[in-house]
């Protein structure tokens, strides 16, 4: 048996009358890409923001490697290791690629300069951009000094995967990560997926996209009303009973409610 990296048992959130978590459960595994889907307001949304830090759950617990974890924001995730590549890609248009790389933790120059003065080691902080570009195979992007306005929604989506490769020490949420994408770059994205979990992270990737998520999922976890309904294998089920089990048009087989 595969060992959990990250693990959440009895989550509760609610909004005034609205329960958007219901004692819902999750279990990510080490060095997998495990795809979450449900039915808008099933609340995958807020079980992905309640385990990035974006929202603290009103019940339940989180563990981070066996250890229990209560995030206070998404600075706080990103310090243990958790890093989002959310669906807007929180990227700053009119700064550059390297800028954007180290938003929010630029490194300083060392010594007084960087101390006293504030300034920034910016011949190191491209470097490091560069070199992990290079080594997803983002180098279409010439000059790591361009305005990230003036990239393509692909070489954006690459920066963005990129950074959180870069900084993500124990897990990457992706959430829809292809969705304002062609077809050919898409196809990119997933590639970067499939190269980040080679890297040895676990990825949780939030989609609607059913061939993308059988096509690189190990697993599938499927959210509905608040909880997790079952996890399936998608070697296992085909897009349609994936579809079924998360409209509810189809009782899920016991054993992947189990899982």
């Amino acid at each position: 048996m595969t060992e959990n990296i990250l693990t959440a048992r009895g989550l509760v959130k609610r909004y005034g009358r609205v329960t958007a978590l219901d004692q819902a459960d999750f279990d990510l595994r080490q060095n997998e890409i495990l795809a979450v889907i449900g039915d808008n307001g099933a609340g995958k949304s807020t079980l992905i923001k309640a385990i990035s830090g974006a929202v603290r759950p009103d019940e339940g617990e989180i563990r981070l490697n066996g250890e229990v974890v209560h995030f206070s924001s998404p600075m706080a995730a990103r310090d243990a290791g958790i890093e989002t590549v959310y669906q807007n890609l929180a990227l700053s248009p009119a700064l550059s690629i390297a800028d954007n790389m180290f938003l929010g933790r630029e490194i300083r120059r060392p010594g007084p300069l960087g101390s006293v003065f504030r300034m920034l080691d910016r011949p190191r902080m491209e470097k490091i951009a560069r070199d992990k570009l290079t080594e997803l195979g983002l180098m279409t992007i010439q000059n790591i000094n361009q305005a990230v306005e003036t990239l393509s929604g692909g070489q954006r989506q690459g920066v963005a995967v990129a950074r959180a490769a870069a900084f993500g020490s124990k897990v990457v949420i992706m959430d829809e990560p292809t969705a304002a994408l062609g077809v050919k770059e898409s196809r990119k994205v997933l590639e970067l997926i499939l190269d980040v979990k080679r890297r040895g992270l676990p990825i949780v990737l939030i989609s609607h996209n059913m061939p993308h998520v059988f096509e690189v999922a190990d697993r599938i976890h499927i959210h509905r009303l608040g909880r997790r309904l079952a996890v399936i294998n998608p070697k296992d089920y085909t897009m349609s009973d994936a579809v079924a089990f998360m409209t509810g048009a189809k009782e899920a087989p016991r054993e992947a409610v189990a899982a």
